[in-house]
């Protein structure tokens, strides 16, 4: 049997098959619980407002947090640099697709040549009658190339390429949901630090108001030494916080500034008006354990990279087996003129079959597909190992949110509580019952706790804000090609 109709045989099977050597993915299976343990308690929660999962900044029901997200979206720099990354690992594609298909070139030249009469082949030329020493050649090629991928090479290379170009798009949404959770971290601690430094400005006077009280009680000889000396060292205590609390402020304004893509300062006078602290919504939809694997991009990362690194062992074993390629050329020559190139004695035509076989370099080959199955390998551990991060993170987001708010609600009952025995104080003033120093006392002892309870209603929004980011909320699955194979 001859060789041809094998060779022809081989080449349509594999063609119309389109098969390709090495395992073929799929993606692991994973073991995850029915949901969180924590989900019962964050689903019972209660809350004043719903936020749809995939925007749900809105649901703090604060314009400007939403405002300063939607530009932060659209200005941040981090995530035009990750949308830069996907148009790179697309073009990454359209070369491995490229790579299969036929490659086609037009070329050309027109050259004029004269010759030398002092060479010996000059000399013997010259003595031709009629010889002319200068000579002129036209000569217009059409080539093409196709390396036929019998085995599958190209075809798994194509398949990394995809898997990597689906990673980028998916880093970039992780880059986008990032942004947006850090955006409204910062706005919250602003909110927050505004509404601290107000409370630290009213313990200030109230600490001055107090001492104030015991100089002129012990200029009077009814304050001990040791009295006033506890009056200036809570005043100096209440100064000395001011400062911490304004480089916080600071710091934080100049972060937002630069998450929005703007010089430190940019947004600083619109935000300096102040305002309260965001409170956290109800999730409309909780993501289950499964579901995350779908919404959370990190995760879709590490997938799609783990399909990368399976696709790259069926390129290294296409090594293994002989490469075909047809070579064609169709074109015209004449060393004439310009004029004669088109006739039928000027066409030139060649084709060519070659075949490339890597047979003495086997241990090579060796070393490369282990090489990859080592890149697969770890790979995969780091696909397990995203999804018990991933599930830690909601875990611990979940814990953080239940117990902040729980400690918020306490702190807010022992504050209205306090106010209400500050208010019993100042009343007992005004009847002549109580000096004023019980007031300012009193005073004292809300504000610490109007404190404690501002920081406790900043980290419970933030907390609220982790566990958005943690579910993977601010994206739309259905409306990307994203999803998992």
């Amino acid at each position: 049997m001859s060789s041809k109709p094998v060779l022809i045989a081989l080449l349509v099977t594999s063609l119309t098959t389109g098969c390709a050597v090495g395992p073929d993915y799929s993606r692991p299976a994973s073991t995850l619980p029915q949901q969180f343990n924590a989900q019962a308690a964050i689903e019972a929660r209660p809350a004043s407002a719903v936020a749809d999962l995939a925007s749900w900044w809105h649901g703090f029901g604060d314009p400007q947090l939403s405002r300063l997200i939607d530009l932060a979206l659209a200005q941040n720099l981090e995530l035009a640099a990750a949308t830069a990354r996907i148009t790179q690992a697309r073009a990454g594609v359209a070369a491995a697709q490229a790579a299969i298909l036929p490659s086609a070139s037009l070329s050309g030249q027109a050259a004029r040549a004269r010759q030398s009469l002092e060479t010996p082949q000059g000399q013997i030329l010259n003595s031709v009658p009629g010889y002319d020493r200068y000579g002129d050649a036209y000569e217009v090629n059409l080539g093409a190339s196709w390396e036929i991928d019998l085995f599958g090479g190209l075809r798994r290379s194509r398949e990394a390429a995809l898997a990597e170009y689906q990673a980028s798009a998916a880093g970039a949404v992780a880059t986008r949901l990032a942004v947006a959770a850090q955006t409204a971290d910062l706005y919250i601690s602003l909110r927050g630090l505004q509404n601290r430094l107000q409370i630290a400005a009213q313990q200030i006077q109230t600490q001055q108001d107090l001492l104030a009280s015991v100089r002129l009680l012990h200029g009077k000889g009814l304050a001990p030494e040791i009295q006033l000396k506890q009056a200036e060292a809570a005043l100096a205590l209440a100064q000395a916080t001011l400062p911490t609390l304004e480089e916080a402020y600071e710091v934080a304004l100049n972060a937002l500034d630069v998450m929005l893509g703007a010089l430190p300062g940019t947004y600083r006078r619109e935000l300096l008006a102040g305002g309260s602290i965001p409170q956290a919504p109800q999730i409309q939809s909780l993501a289950t354990p499964g579901e995350l694997l779908r919404r959370r991009p990190d995760l879709i990362v590490a997938e799609r990279r783990l399909a990368a690194a399976h696709a790259r062992i069926g390129g290294a074993i296409a090594e293994y087996y002989p490469k075909l390629s047809l070579n064609g050329l169709l074109g015209s020559a004449s060393a004439i003129s310009a004029g004669n190139l088109f006739n039928s004695g000027a066409n030139q035509a060649s084709a060519a079959l070659g075949l490339r076989w890597r047979l003495f370099d086997f241990k090579r080959i060796d070393a490369q597909i282990a090489q990859a199955e080592g890149l697969h390998a770890e790979s995969l551990i780091a696909y397990r190992q995203a999804i018990l991060k991933a599930t830690e993170d909601v875990e611990n987001a979940y814990t953080a949110v239940l117990k902040r708010e729980s400690q918020s609600a306490q702190l807010n009952q022992g504050w209205q509580s306090l106010g209400s025995a500050r208010n019993a104080t100042f009343a007992a003033y005004q009847k002549g019952l109580v000096s004023k120093m019980d007031v300012l006392r009193a005073d004292e002892s809300l504000l610490r706790v109007a404190d404690a309870k501002a920081q406790a209603e900043i980290d419970a929004a933030r907390a609220a804000v982790a566990t958005f980011r943690a579910l993977g909320g601010g994206w739309q699955v259905s409306q990307t090609e994203l999803a998992l194979r």
